[in-house]
């Protein structure tokens, strides 16, 4: 049997499938390559030594994605497939909500249909919005404040639906914070299409002299130095929750919300210090305006998943800068 990943050429499932197949799972993979490129297939046989079954494919075709479940015996579903730039959701809302939630929708009823009763959502932190306090605990209000957040809390509301309809199927929602790093090889990372919209990609492409400074994006919000106050989390941690919450699948029914961070906030100015401190490198800035919508203060309550899946981080801040600089040095054009 098999596991399906969607979405399996992005940044977490690239490395998560890396993860997978060390842990022995068959993997079933798609992606249209819509952020991601076919070299990352490659880059995967490189470290593990496995070639998956791949499918180019689209949440928004469904008869191309009934092929996998047709040609192979999957019996769980990892579900990463998204768009996720939260400005652009802004901009193209139906964008977002088209391909997001109905080609989610595409594959719950193909998971119906085939029998496919284990499965994990990746969806995201954003689903709280602005937070009346931190650290943030599963049971806090739920109210995105972008398109993209509200996607991911449609498709949380669905799935507890689904899961309420029958009662042998397992859901496993996870709440991802901040993935940053890359694998340790330098062969896999984060490869954005652009000027990037996250932090810490951006952070690489100037140690590497491609963009000449860093924008900090407002220095007079309520924390400690001024600079929005983010948890961040190492890619192959977040990876490696993927397997407690399959093994987690096992043995539960129902659905099950973990928030994946490491409960720790660190503010924009404590990673440039940081990321400088781990690579010796310089990372010239410059205060910009606020974005809008960002928010003070925004980390995990990880404790519920250190209790339940029996997972926890087990990468520094320092860690996860060397080995995001390590892969951007190694591949300063990205895949």
């Amino acid at each position: 049997m098999a596991v399906l990943i969607t979405g399996g050429t992005g940044y977490i499932g690239s490395h998560t499938i890396v993860e997978l197949l060390g842990a022995g799972y068959d993997i079933v993979a798609m992606d249209n390559f819509s952020n991601s490129k076919p070299a990352v297939l490659d880059r995967i046989l490189e470290i593990t030594g496995k070639k998956i079954k791949f499918y180019q494919t689209d949440m928004l075709d469904k008869p191309g994605m009934e092929a996998m479940f047709r040609e192979n015996r999957i019996d769980s579903c990892i579900h990463f497939a998204a768009l996720k730039a939260v400005g652009e959701s802004v901009e193209k809302p139906l964008l977002y909500y088209k391909n997001n939630v109905t080609g989610t929708l595409n594959l719950l009823e193909l998971t119906v249909k085939y029998g496919v009763g284990r499965f994990v959502f990746s969806s995201s932190a954003t689903v709280y919005g602005k937070p009346a306090s931190v650290p943030i605990r599963e049971d806090f209000p739920l109210s995105p404040v972008n398109p993209y957040g509200q996607t991911k809390l449609m498709i949380e509301q669905i799935l507890t639906d689904l899961a309420a309809s029958d009662s042998a199927m397992s859901v496993v929602i996870l709440r991802y914070f901040n993935p940053v790093g890359a694998h340790k090889s330098g062969r896999l990372g984060e490869d954005p299409c652009g000027i990037p919209n996250n932090l810490m990609p951006y952070i690489t492409q100037v140690a590497e002299g491609r963009l000449p400074y860093l924008p900090v994006y407002g220095n007079d919000y309520n924390t400690r130095d001024g600079t929005g106050v983010r948890d961040y989390i190492h890619i192959i941690d977040l990876a490696r929750a993927h397997i407690s919450a399959l093994e987690y699948t096992q043995s539960h029914s129902g659905v099950e919300c973990f928030n994946i961070g490491t409960g720790r906030g660190y503010s924009v100015f404590e990673i440039i210090r940081a990321y400088e401190k781990a690579t010796g490198k310089r990372i010239p800035y410059q205060i910009a305006p606020r974005r809008p919508g960002d928010i003070d203060e925004c980390y995990a309550d990880p404790g519920k998943a250190n209790r339940l899946l029996g997972w926890r981080a087990e990468y520094d801040i320092e860690d996860m800068c060397r080995d995001a600089d390590r892969w951007q040095s190694m591949n300063p054009s990205g895949f």
